[in-house]
């Protein structure tokens, strides 16, 4: 009789300590407002609370109504960022149409489990617990748990725990949705006031009925420039606004490094013709995968850059190469200019929105966006984007990207 006292106080002791850790989790979520990191965070606490191999996260496009791998813990991003799951025929999607969850002990059992998926990520399921993530009575997504481990089964504390988890999530990507969004527009507000105010106070002064023709058409020149700013920093603040809140997605395919490279060259030449600034590529032939244009609006944005910020006859330097990543081999693309080079300072802020370094005479060019939306864009690939400078000598900034 004493022996099952123990046990039933130790069973208890252990469901209380799993409680009050998965609370504690649930108080981590909540104070992340980071979408990248919070997904992270997410499938980690899955995995751990219900003891499985793997765990998913699918949300619903909130433009299109798809129901997308968002992150799984046995992939990089970029290979699930493709994968769109039908609502019609799958575990995931009867889990959305009917908000409750749903567990398969075996799925080679199971005419609804959708093999495609199993194919696509390469990835063989056991079984499976999916629960819906609900944040103010709509279900935004789902959240799954994959194969428990020693080949167990799910219980009903596993459900139970999978549903507490998935609520306390979904709050949180909407509350980190909603903080981007919030953020974002006050610091675009903020910056779009610059132009209109200038626009404002070239059309007074195109009013004043004695002003000189000459000062006349260089107020027209002016608010010509202000308009094509206005123009580029809009579609800047579409890109990263849809990076941001995941609305964007990847196109991945296999694509000639250097060919992409020769042809984002093709695009800045006159630019580098003007300044006399030679270009050179050196490095291996590989074939990198991503989304080929999103890609080539990175390359573009550090070419233009190389150009920008260099001396006259200044030299750009173009290298390609493998290396090996954290799990895999990559495909390293560096670009270093012979530039006046950037402080120790300024690096530090090289890709936060809005920050821009002057020139030489001092002026600042730029929306401060293109490194911002290019760091979105190759971590959303599962690269890293970072660079090296010293000041008199140069910049180089390196981008990393998976080999096919």
């Amino acid at each position: 009789m004493t022996s099952k006292n123990t046990d039933s106080t130790t069973n208890n002791g252990d469901l209380l300590a799993h409680y009050e850790h998965l609370m504690e989790i649930s108080q981590q979520l909540n104070s992340t407002l980071d979408i990248a990191t919070l997904l992270r965070k997410i499938i980690s606490a899955a995995e751990e609370l219900t003891n499985t191999e793997a765990s998913s996260i699918l949300l619903i496009d909130p433009q299109t109504g798809d129901l997308r791998f968002e992150i799984t813990s046995n992939l990089n991003p970029n290979e699930t960022e493709s994968i769109i799951v039908p609502m019609e025929g799958s575990t995931a999607g009867w889990i959305v149409k009917h908000g409750e969850p749903r567990v398969i002990q075996d799925v080679s059992q199971e005419e609804s489990h959708n093999k495609n998926v199993d194919e696509t990520l390469e990835f063989k399921t056991r079984n499976l617990l999916g629960v819906p993530m609900r944040a103010h009575n709509k279900v935004i997504g789902v959240l799954e748990a994959l194969n428990k481990r020693d080949g167990g089964r799910f219980n009903e504390q596993d459900i139970k725990t999978l549903t507490t988890l998935a609520s306390q999530a979904a709050i949180a990507i909407e509350n980190a949705r909603l903080f981007q969004q919030s953020d974002f527009i006050a610091e675009m507000v903020h910056e779009l006031r610059t132009p209109l105010a200038a626009l404002k106070a070239s059309t007074t002064l195109l009013l004043r009925p004695n002003l000189p023709q000459e000062k006349r058409e260089d107020i027209i020149v002016t608010m010509q420039g202000e308009t094509e700013r206005l123009i580029r920093m809009t579609s800047d603040f579409l890109d990263l606004a849809r990076l941001e809140s995941g609305r964007s997605h990847l196109d991945i395919t296999a694509f000639d490094v250097k060919k992409l490279i020769i042809e984002s060259i093709d695009v800045v030449r006159q630019q580098a013709i003007d300044k006399n600034v030679n270009i050179d590529i050196h490095g291996e032939q590989l074939v990198a995968s991503g989304d080929r244009g999103k890609i080539k609006q990175v390359l573009l944005n550090l070419f233009t850059n190389a150009i920008k910020y260099n001396r006259e006859g200044g030299n750009i330097n173009v290298g390609i190469q493998q290396v090996q990543g954290r799990d895999k081999l990559m495909t390293e693309i560096s670009v270093a200019d012979s530039g006046y080079g950037i402080s120790k300072e300024n690096q530090k802020n090289m890709f936060q929105k809005f920050y821009r370094v002057a020139d030489t005479s001092g002026y600042t060019q730029g929306t401060g966006l293109g490194l911002a939306i290019a760091k979105h864009i190759v971590e959303a690939h599962g690269g890293n984007i970072w660079l090296e400078s010293e000041q008199g000598v140069g910049s180089t900034f390196f981008v990393t990207l998976p080999i096919r």
